[in-house]
């Protein structure tokens, strides 16, 4: 019995001390484990201070410099890529230069978004026309519904179209519904050579509003790839419930722009991306019909369109 009991004991003790030791191991990993955390977040910390020296030559640079060496500066806050650099570009947007003001149009973009599109929006009343358009092309590149009605103004109302095309492509970027109707009506138009840009970067944001609706991502690809069905990556949806109806009134227009020959191929093209980001059913017919077309992008872009409406009708428990 004494043996028992001494053998009971060394195993409590060698149990103990195993627990012990494990103990002290899951504290160790757990302590280097924070302290990976705590250095990868003063890592990012860091990445995003300015050190002193900078920013006072960046602020000097903008204040007294040339056109030249403010739009130097201007370019290096914007490959710095964080909102305390872009907020050293401020100041630029009001330059006497439109070289210069265009340039901070661009450097400003890493702010958060309701600041960027804040000292943006004046921009697109600048009196020269690349300061406005560069300024448009901001505004989607920090997108905020802030922007959306004096981008669909620009769109609607400036004499350039080079301008009006940027508002287009940045209402596409920014999501906001409320631009369908304007992009719309500009496809309403008969289609003109020299508005060739302007009506495919309509056709596009038209469907770039629909896709961010549903996914948040507003990247578009057209076509995706040329791979068989099964390879294709169509990205996330989870789009079940019924198209709202400021879209299925787009419907009609993208389906007369895709069977429009007067129309360019590209503009063609993005109207398929277009009904296939909404997902109207009533999309299927035409775009079938075109799914074997000599255009070998407009072809497989209504495959991919098609894709992505058989993918919604059987989230929603729809036959085909």
């Amino acid at each position: 019995m004494p043996k028992e009991n001494g053998r009971d004991e060394v195993g409590r003790d060698a149990r103990g001390g195993q627990s012990l030791f494990v103990f002290l191991l899951v504290c160790a990993a757990a302590s280097v484990v924070l302290t990976g955390t705590s250095l990868a977040q003063s890592s990012t910390a860091d990445q995003n201070v300015i050190p002193p020296s900078v920013a006072a030559r960046l602020q000097d640079q903008i204040a007294t410099g040339s056109s030249e060496q403010k739009r130097s500066a201007l370019f290096e806050i914007r490959n710095l890529r964080n909102a305390s650099a872009s907020r050293l570009a401020l100041p630029a947007l009001r330059d006497k230069e439109p070289l210069v003001r265009a340039t901070a149009a661009g450097s400003v973009v890493f702010l958060p978004t309701n600041e960027a599109s804040a000292a943006l929006i004046p921009l697109l009343e600048d009196r020269t026309e690349f300061v406005r358009r560069e300024a448009a092309y901001a505004l989607g590149d920090a997108p905020n519904s802030a922007a959306t009605a004096p981008l669909v103004r620009l769109m609607q109302k400036d004499k350039i179209l080079e301008v009006r095309t940027a508002a287009a492509i940045a209402l596409g970027r920014i999501g906001d519904v409320s631009a369908i109707e304007s992009l719309s009506a500009i496809l309403k138009t008969r289609p003109r050579e020299d508005d060739e840009f302007l009506r495919r970067s309509s056709a596009r944001s038209m469907g770039q509003i629909a896709q961010i609706s549903v996914t948040g991502n507003p990247t578009v690809l057209t076509p995706q790839n040329f791979l068989p069905e099964k390879f294709k990556d169509l990205g996330a949806s989870d789009a079940i419930g019924a198209i709202p109806p400021i879209f299925t009134a787009a419907v009609d227009i993208l389906l007369n722009v895709l069977r429009n020959k007067n129309e360019s191929d590209d503009t063609r093209r993005e109207a398929a991306y277009s009904l296939g980001a909404i997902g109207d059913s009533r999309s299927i017919p035409t775009l079938q019909a075109y799914v074997t077309d000599a255009d070998v992008y407009l072809a497989e872009i209504c495959k991919e369109a098609l894709l992505k409406i058989d993918r919604r009708n059987k989230a929603a428990g729809q036959s085909d």
